[in-house]
């Protein structure tokens, strides 16, 4: 009996990194605002090791256009403008002296489609995983029943294992509308 409920509950932690994965995703697809999460993916050389950039500096957002990096060490402004400049963000950083501003472009109709696209195929990925992790339960579950549990049992954590999957589905789809709203939002 106990094995059922440890079928559905890994399936359940399955679900729900998929759900966190995908808003990991989502968060790091630029949408025309200002998010420090674009910065995510970029390290910098500190004292001989890569270390993610806010570890080295505090990133701001001042308005809905710009991003502000002020180092904790201005040795480390020329180190954190190339390393941005080698990043896949795509901005190209202004350096005062003391902090690093980074202006977020404005994006066209075609780049907005695009991000879309990106986007549904982020959560088609983690629905994928949701399956995947419905279809790994219900196949344990229905093995269960040759090693002794009732096929009563079996039905009934077959229908929680599917309201939990229809529950994170509807949270994926739920995540990707208000990502493409927020990117087609002019």
């Amino acid at each position: 009996m106990d094995d059922v409920k440890v079928f559905i509950s890994d399936a359940e932690e399955k679900m729900e990194f998929a759900a966190l994965h995908l808003e990991e995703a989502l968060s790091r697809i630029r949408a025309g605002r200002a998010n420090v999460h674009i910065l995510d993916e970029i390290r910098v050389d500190s004292y001989g090791s890569m270390v993610p950039l806010s570890n080295v500096a505090s990133l701001n957002t001042p308005d809905a256009r710009s991003i502000t990096i002020k180092p904790w060490e201005k040795s480390m402004l020329k180190v954190i403008e190339k390393a941005i400049i080698d990043s896949s963000v795509g901005i190209m950083p202004e350096n005062n002296g003391e902090i690093i501003r980074l202006g977020i472009p404005a994006l066209t109709e075609e780049r907005r489609r695009d991000l879309t696209k990106q986007c549904s195929k982020e959560a088609e990925t983690a629905k994928v995983s949701v399956r995947n992790a419905r279809r790994d339960a219900i196949d344990k579950l229905k093995k269960s029943v040759k090693n002794g549990v009732p096929e009563d049992v079996e039905k009934d954590s077959e229908e929680k294992v599917q309201k939990i999957h229809d529950k994170y589905i509807k949270q994926i789809d739920g995540m990707l509308e208000a990502k493409n709203k927020e990117i087609m939002t002019v």
